[in-house]
Formats: structure tokens, C-alpha cells, sequence
């Protein structure tokens, strides 16, 4: 490219890496534009605080940019040049620039790729697309490490990937003899046991909150802007991937799936919402949870940094390897044909269910629960109730602080709601209130019952469960990991199955009163 070329860089609000190549050296004749636009914040309703999150990350990065001697272009919320899309501001800022060339970074969401690309085809200049440079595999390296397969077996994917990486690996043996140490991770927090609080942090984010109420932007859930938890920029990321390194993860694979009351951060890293906007990048959070290990083997055990590792190598790559592989089909995937709405308890987290009371205005308070929170609660909730996977969806998408559509839809239609039918996981993750009660102390505080499966304070969650499998059988009972429960179903009383599914119906019935 010869230097006469002016170039215009789009930055998108989840693309703010630090360490791209783009940004090595310093050229006067690139210019960098980010945008705050109503198409990213209206498409679901976002959380308060993932608005600001991301809105305050997208500053502090053009802060950076500049400070680096780059030109920047930035285009905020209620900037009366803002005309709200991506392809309006993008013609008019490369008309008004006298532009010759246009380069943007794959975006990781199908919609944003799509808008992108078909922009492209409409303007006369020259453009050009690189990688984020930020993931461990290519978009399409999953669709052909399984080409031919139904299924995607997870495990599979992950072992590749530690070998590709030489993660965790003694030649071509895994370290420590085993792959995965998931049996080791499955204990609920003793009574008494003391967890250390989170580290938060206290950015004064008001003036952005200002400006989205003046926008009339729709939010759900509340935020203290003054004193706003979430890292922001790189520097923060890195001090509460430290913070986890050292305080967390000598307990993170002990306790992954556990929850409890009035703790909502446990010994989990909360890195996801660095991670997903590349304040981090998934290679330098590996690397310091080995180096951890390394130097403290006497504190952390290997069980405790191959769970941890499996999630980021592991699951996040294979989350966005499938999205790739299956969008925008994906989208629509519906097996069980569930058609009903949301509760309207799950925007206010009124519900006598303690677990889900609990999981819910978490979610609201924080923006964000962990994994087991939204799989074997609020997912496993709307699995059993037979809520339509778009009504899941967009409260998934909307509500968590770290919620991208490449991350959250394989999550929720596929590992949750079971709707790709078994692309994503070899059967629905559903339970009644046994194991909820297992890992959890949510039982004890609630309403309802956990041993009780009919009757006025019977635990919605126990005849749900059994309607679910009696209303799926067509679909479900051929499935060889799940014979065991219909062996359950078929031995029992007719008179006890009439009273489990009377009891779920008129649950349903009263869905929003539960």
C-alpha cells in the first residue's frame, strides 16, 4: 500500500486488543473509528451495567490509542454527528476523510459480519478484513475437525487443542495422566467455609450513565455508576486475572460447580467480560494460570488449573467454533418445538423459588452468575417449563455483562435448552431439586419443599422434571444416556404419575405466580 493511501480502521466495541499487529507501529496516514450506535444497544434489552461496561471499555481503549500517537475517531452515543449504524457513520466519516482504503477485524457475531460484508459491496473504494488475532483457533478449524460428525464431542475438540497449543501436555501424553479432572471438581462449599470477597473495582462511569438515560436507551437490572465493579481497560483485566491466579484458583475446580447463598462470585475468575471484549487475551490468561501452578504446586493442585484451563481452551473456543459452524441455522434451532413465554419473574427475580430468586437478582445486582447458575438453574427452569429457546435466548443475551451472540446462543440453545437437538451436548441437562440441593444451600431458605414432588409446597422443579421426560419421551427415549430415567418413569404407579403431571400442569398454569 503506498503512503498516499488513507486507511480507515473500524474497532468494534468487543475488538479493543491492545496487542494487535495493527497497532505495533504509528501511521499518520491510518485513522481508527469506534462507535456507540442504537443498532448494538437495541437489537435485545441490555443490562445497565454491560451498556456502560462496554461503552467505558471502548473509551479508556481510544484513550490508549491516542496516548500511542494513533488518530482516532471516536463517535460517542449522543454525538450529534452519530447517525446510529455502522454503515451510515462509516460513508459519511470515509466521504468527509477523503478515504481510500477501509479495513475492519472479523467481527465475531454473524449479524455484525453480515453488515460488514454487505457494506463492502457498496462502497467503490478498496477494503480489506484481518483476524482480531485474539482466539486460539481459526473460525472454521471445528467445522472441519468434525466434518462428517452429527455430533461435536466436546472432549474431543479439547484434547485436540491441548495438543495443538502443547497445553498441559508431557509429549503426547496429558499431564498428571488424565485429560480431565472433572470428577474432582463437583463438591458443594462446607458449612462454615469462608470465602474471600471479590475484588472490585470503583470506576466512576456517571457520565456515561448520563448519557444512555438521556438516550433513552431501554436497560434492565441496576448499576452503582459511581463506584462500577467491572475492569475497564487492560490494566484492570490484568490485575483481577492476578487477583484470580493467586486467591481463587487454589479452589476454583473444588468448588466450580457450587453455589450458595449471597455469594455470587465464589472463587470463579470473572475474566469473561476481559476476555470477550479482548482487554485479555485467552493465551496470557493460560499462561499465568500455569505459571501459578508452577510456582505453588504445594496450593494448587492440577485438578484446580485443567477445570480452569478447560473452560478457556477448552469450551470457549469450542462454543465459538460451533456458532461458526452453524450460524445462522443455529438461530432457529427449536427440537422440542417449546413455544411458551418467559416468566415475568425472570426480569424482577420476584419468585418464591430460592434458587432462581437467588440466580435472578444476582443477575440483575451483577450482570452476571456462573455457569452452573445458568445451566442448572435458570436454564434448567426453562428447559422443564418448556419456554420458547428465543425467549431464553434474548434474556441471556441481554442480561449478562459478558454475553456475545458467539458465546451466549451455543450456551443457551445448545448446552441448555438442548434445542440443536444434541449438536452441543449428548443430552438435556435438566434435574429436579435434588441436585440442585446437592451443590447448593438454596433448598434450605426456600418456599417450597425439595423432598416434596406433589402437593401445595411441592418443589416446582421435581414434577416439572418428570413432565419433561413423559411430554419428550418421542424425542428423548432412544437416547442411551438418558434410558435409565424412563426406566424410573415406566416402574412407577400410574396413580403417581398422574399426580406428578396434574401437579406440573397446574404449575405451568400458574407459571408466573410460582
Amino acid at each position: 500500500m503506498k503512503n498516499s493511501t488513507k486507511t480507515l480502521r473500524l474497532i468494534l466495541g468487543d475488538q479493543l486488543n491492545a496487542n494487535h499487529s495493527w497497532l505495533l507501529k504509528q501511521d499518520d496516514t491510518v485513522t481508527y473509528v469506534l462507535m456507540e450506535i442504537a443498532t448494538e444497544t437495541n437489537y435485545v434489552s441490555h443490562h445497565i451495567q454491560k451498556v456502560i461496561g462496554f461503552f467505558a471499555a471502548m473509551r479508556e481503549f481510544t484513550e490508549y490509542l491516542k496516548s500511542k500517537g494513533h488518530k482516532v475517531h471516536y463517535l460517542s452515543l449522543s454525538d450529534t454527528n452519530n447517525l446510529q449504524t455502522f454503515e451510515k457513520n462509516l460513508s459519511c466519516i470515509l466521504e468527509e476523510g477523503n478515504f481510500s482504503h477501509f479495513e475492519y477485524q472479523e467481527p465475531d457475531e454473524y449479524r455484525v459480519d453480515l453488515c460488514l460484508k454487505n457494506f463492502c459491496s457498496t462502497i467503490s473504494i478498496s477494503h480489506s478484513v484481518v483476524t482480531s488475532e485474539h482466539f486460539l483457533s481459526e473460525r472454521t478449524f471445528l467445522s472441519q475437525f468434525f466434518e462428517g460428525k452429527k455430533t461435536y464431542l466436546m472432549e474431543s475438540f479439547y484434547r485436540q487443542m491441548r495438543k495443538n497449543h502443547s497445553i498441559l501436555m508431557e509429549g503426547k501424553n496429558p499431564m498428571g495422566g488424565k485429560w480431565n479432572f472433572d470428577a474432582d471438581n463437583r463438591k458443594k462449599i462446607p458449612v462454615n467455609h469462608f470465602v474471600a470477597p471479590p475484588l472490585l473495582f470503583s470506576n466512576d462511569t456517571s457520565a456515561i450513565e448520563f448519557e444512555i438515560k438521556q438516550a433513552n436507551v431501554k436497560t434492565i437490572g441496576n448499576v452503582d455508576s459511581k463506584k462500577f465493579i467491572w475492569p475497564i481497560n487492560r490494566s484492570q483485566s490484568l490485575t483481577l486475572l492476578s487477583f484470580f491466579v493467586k486467591h481463587c484458583l487454589p479452589l476454583f475446580g473444588t468448588f466450580q460447580d457450587a453455589m450458595q447463598q449471597n455469594q455470587w462470585s465464589i472463587y470463579h475468575s470473572r475474566l469473561s467480560f476481559s476476555l470477550n471484549t479482548k482487554m485479555i487475551s485467552p493465551k496470557e490468561v493460560i499462561d499465568a494460570a500455569i505459571e501459578a501452578w508452577e510456582n505453588n504446586q504445594n496450593e494448587i493442585s492440577l485438578n484446580q488449573l485443567e477445570g480452569f484451563i478447560r473452560q478457556i481452551l477448552g469450551w470457549r473456543e469450542y462454543m465459538r467454533g460451533v456458532y461458526w459452524a452453524k450460524m445462522p441455522t443455529y438461530a432457529n434451532l427449536n427440537f422440542f418445538e417449546n413455544k411458551k413465554p418467559l416468566p415475568a419473574w425472570f426480569w424482577t427475580g420476584k419468585t418464591k423459588m430460592n434458587c432462581l430468586s437467588q440466580a435472578i437478582n444476582q443477575s440483575l445486582e451483577h450482570a452476571y452468575a456462573h455457569h452452573i447458575q445458568r445451566l442448572m438453574i435458570t436454564g434448567n427452569f426453562a428447559l422443564l417449563a418448556g419456554i420458547h429457546p428465543d425467549e431464553v435466548d434474548r434474556w441471556y443475551l441481554g442480561i449478562y455483562i459478558d454475553a456475545l451472540e458467539w458465546v451466549e446462543i451455543t450456551n443457551t440453545r445448545g448446552m441448555s435448552q438442548f434445542a440443536d437437538g444434541g449438536i452441543v451436548g449428548s443430552k438435556p441437562y435438566v434435574s429436579s431439586a435434588s441436585y440442585i440441593d446437592k451443590m447448593s444451600d438454596y433448598c434450605k431458605n426456600c418456599h417450597y419443599k425439595k423432598e416434596l414432588k406433589v402437593g401445595e409446597k411441592a418443589c416446582p422443579f421435581n414434577s416439572l422434571f418428570w413432565n419433561f421426560y413423559d411430554r419428550n419421551e418421542a424425542k428423548l427415549a432412544s437416547n442411551p444416556r438418558i434410558g435409565m430415567m424412563y426406566n424410573v418413569w415406566q416402574k412407577m404407579e400410574q396413580t403417581q404419575k398422574t399426580a406428578l403431571l396434574n401437579q406440573a400442569e397446574n404449575y405451568l398454569i400458574q407459571i408466573n405466580e410460582l
